[in-house]
């Protein structure tokens, strides 16, 4: 059996209905594991859900604003209820909004950090509750959180969103270390991925043109392919094949780590 096979893992993507998130629950399910797709967004999220099941994949889904709570109370005994465990937990919920400094809002502030930072930390939390040994699954298994590339480099106009995924590769070491020394048995790692043109990514893309940044958005583009030593953007599969290798056997010995999936842009 190859390493990377994921056969009999239950595998919970946060954001799972579009975008990276979608793209990491069909390699999950490509590799083995039955997936449960959260997000706030029901119709794209059931879609989703029932894509991967005419593939023959178990896949179900489940409504959560991952800011909440109680929202996570719910939604675990669920997730595991209908996978039958829990021992892969991806904190892909993301949210970004683009704006200079000198024109940054509080409440686009407040709404970045509690989706981004309070929600990665909630995931993280009910994820270890239920995978720690006496816990609803009690396999341990491993958690991958979702930060970005503008947590490694000094991108204008998104520096609300670069410190909130710099909180997520914070939080990310710190839960890795709290893992071992209390006998969880969870690896804990964060990816930073490049910009991938997915709806948010090209959205940034629009956005550094309407604040000035930039004359159009095919220039911020071309921008970034400039600062990329592999010359283009990244795609889904690209940061969906890496979450997968970092939740497989493969990967056994790697926690508290944060892998670069940006095609050299960050180095």
């Amino acid at each position: 059996m190859s390493k990377f096979d994921l056969t009999g893992r239950k595998a919970l993507i946060t954001g799972g209905a579009t975008g990276i998130g979608a793209g990491t629950a069909q390699a999950l399910a490509v590799a083995g594991a039955a997936v449960a797709i959260l997000d706030i967004n029901e119709a794209a999220g059931h879609a989703t859900a029932n894509e991967l099941r005419a593939t023959g994949a178990t896949a179900s889904f489940v409504k959560l604003d991952v800011c909440s709570d109680a929202g996570w109370e719910a939604a675990i005994p669920q997730v595991v209820a209908d996978l039958g465990g829990l021992d892969i937990l991806i904190n892909n919920a993301g949210i970004e909004i683009s704006s200079l400094l000198i024109d940054q809002s509080a409440d686009d502030l407040r709404r970045m950090c509690d989706v981004n930072i309070v929600g990665t930390a909630l995931g993280i939390k009910h994820g270890f509750r239920a995978m720690k040994p006496g816990g609803a699954a009690g396999q341990g298994g491993a958690i991958v959180n979702i930060a970005s590339v503008a947590a490694t480099i000094p991108f204008p106009g998104i520096g609300g969103y670069s410190a909130t995924k710099s909180a997520v590769d914070r939080i990310t070491r710190i839960a890795a270390v709290e893992s071992g020394k209390l006998g969880y048995g969870v690896r804990v790692n964060c990816v930073f991925p490049g910009l991938v043109p997915t709806a948010m990514g090209s959205k940034l893309a629009v956005d550094m043109a309407e604040i000035g940044l930039w004359p159009s958005a095919e220039a911020a583009v071309g921008d970034v392919i400039g600062l990329t030593p592999l010359g283009r953007l990244g795609e889904v599969a690209d940061m969906a094949d890496v979450i997968v290798f970092l939740c497989s056997d493969a990967a056994r010995f790697i926690t508290g780590t944060g892998l670069s999936v940006d095609g050299g842009m960050g180095s």
